[in-house]
């Protein structure tokens, strides 16, 4: 099963467990958000909106805060000694998509744990000896 959702003028297709980089939306890393801007449910039964589906909603978490990279908008006027240069950094948030809730459902999935990181190997005494 698949959703187009609508967050922050643009639209997404997502599935479940799908990482996807969308623009900044408040909260916490680890915490869950529900998007209610469904326009389409896919799948077996497709759902059209008009303009958005009744009861449906996507659960994401929150996976990291993070900024686009820096985009120079540079503008010279030859000959008249004017020149502008901005910069700017767009903010972005990254999510994985946890459920896609249809009938008016509240989220049951809570956020996934991390991995546990990989132990180091113990160095031998005979490596440092020599």
């Amino acid at each position: 099963m698949f959703a187009v959702i609508k967050t922050g003028g643009l639209q997404y297709s997502v599935a479940e467990d799908q990482v996807v980089r969308i623009g900044r939306i408040e909260g916490e890393p680890g915490q869950i958000v529900q998007l209610d801007t469904v326009l389409m449910l896919g799948g077996d039964k497709p759902e059209l909106g008009t303009p958005t589906v009744a009861g449906a909603s996507v659960a994401v978490e929150i996976v990291e805060q993070s900024r686009g990279p820096k985009v120079i908008a540079f503008k010279k006027r030859r000959r008249k000694n004017s020149r502008r240069k901005r910069g700017h950094r767009q903010d972005y948030t990254v999510v994985r998509v946890s459920e896609i809730l249809t009938g008016g459902a509240k989220p049951t999935k809570g956020p996934k744990p991390k991995p546990a990181p990989k132990a180091k190997p113990a160095k031998s005494e005979q490596a440092d000896a020599a």
